[in-house]
């Protein structure tokens, strides 16, 4: 898969016809899938999901939304034994954020292909 395409563009994928869930900023990028997806979210890629007010505030609003969807890609919750709880707010939002842009990230590949 040739990622090189994702480095090159810094237009929100919702312009691409991609549904972004709610716990994850609506204006994210090819660029930054492309980070997340090589880095991981503590490489500072995605910073909202690695800032403690930031996380535990969407964590907050979307909480059981993002554990569901960490269930449903992995089949169960990371361990979080010895966080506290805004460590345990950016671990799982990390941990959703960072399965979210492995799983958009070839068919974003494939819809800016065929763009060109």
């Amino acid at each position: 898969m040739n990622t090189e395409i994702l480095w090159n563009n810094n237009a929100p994928v919702t312009d691409l016809g991609i549904d972004v869930p709610a716990w994850i900023d609506q204006d994210i990028t090819p660029y930054t899938i492309a980070a997340i997806v090589q880095g991981g979210c503590d490489s500072g890629a995605y910073m909202d999901a690695v800032t403690y007010w930031k996380a535990n505030d969407i964590m907050a609003h979307h909480g059981d939304e993002v554990l569901e969807f960490i269930e449903e890609s992995m089949g169960e919750l990371p361990d979080v034994t010895g966080e506290s709880w805004k460590g345990m707010a950016v671990k799982f939002l990390s941990c959703a954020v960072e399965l979210w842009a492995g799983g958009i990230e070839e068919h974003l590949v494939e819809i800016l292909g065929e763009q060109e």
